[in-house]
């Protein structure tokens, strides 16, 4: 069976106004049942507990500093989203599992083995895990940069043939996204340099942006890994990656054989 690393970033689980788009996000259930029924095994990276629980929680009781907010919405939103991607997986009899994890975590030692072992059991009995990190926790300075880093560090451990990074663009362009002269990049090859290409802006939703995920996609190149950025936002897409690929607007940061 093939291992996959899904990630999905915050942009491509919220509508505009920063509410968690439902829809959306079964869909992609949908999806990744399907790759399921399709000899693959999914390890899923999810964003989204902030959101939820920023929209959850309408008053607070005093001002909150960065930190506060952030433990406070994902300690909130965490139960919500893990809710709802129970519900959406039972409809296919998948079972889930959820990983909150700390960068902390991924530093050699027992630690790192006991999380290891613990995906390993879950995808050996068939348990789909959904991973995030535990924010209510983790503190500024021991945060991971965003989930695009997290899903590399957990492709690396769970020696993932592909890791893919949803967001609500195609990939990497030549220029803004949004000038028509700019050109989608469909393959990178090891060793090439794209910096020149890659927009610094954060996204609106997460912590992440293009930056994030480009310097995410070369590392867990290097490390042998396949990685696909794509537009979680597009219908279908993760099927069409693995049936359409050459016609699914993506880029592909590609590994020797």
């Amino acid at each position: 069976m093939k291992r996959i690393v899904v990630k999905i970033g915050s942009n491509a689980l919220t509508r505009p106004d920063g509410r968690l788009d439902v829809t959306r996000m079964s869909a992609l259930v949908d999806q990744i049942a399907w790759l399921r029924q399709h000899d693959c095994e999914v390890i899923l990276v999810s964003s989204g507990a902030v959101a939820c629980g920023r929209r959850e929680l309408k008053t607070v009781n005093h001002e909150l500093d960065s930190v506060e907010q952030r433990q406070l919405y994902s300690a909130m939103g965490q139960a919500k989203l893990i809710g709802l991607y129970y519900d959406l997986f039972r409809e296919y009899h998948i079972h889930v599992g959820q990983v909150l994890t700390m960068k902390e975590n991924f530093q050699p030692g027992e630690q790192y083995r006991n999380q290891q072992a613990c995906m390993r059991v879950m995808l050996e009995n068939g348990v789909l895990p959904i991973v995030n990190e535990n924010d209510t926790v983790s503190v500024t300075e021991l945060m991971f940069t965003d989930n695009d880093e997290l899903s590399g560090l957990i492709a690396q451990m769970m020696q993932a043939d592909t890791l893919i990074l949803l967001s609500n663009i195609d990939g990497i362009y030549t220029g803004n996204p949004a000038d028509p002269q700019s050109q989608l990049i469909k393959e990178v090859l090891p060793g090439t340099d794209l910096s020149e290409y890659i927009q610094t802006e954060k996204s609106s939703a997460g912590r992440g942006g293009m930056q994030s995920k480009y310097a995410t996609a070369s590392k867990i190149q290097q490390a042998g890994i396949r990685v696909i950025i794509a537009n979680g936002k597009r219908e279908n897409v993760l099927v069409d990656l693995m049936e359409h690929s050459e016609t699914t607007p993506h880029t592909e940061f590609k590994i020797c054989n």
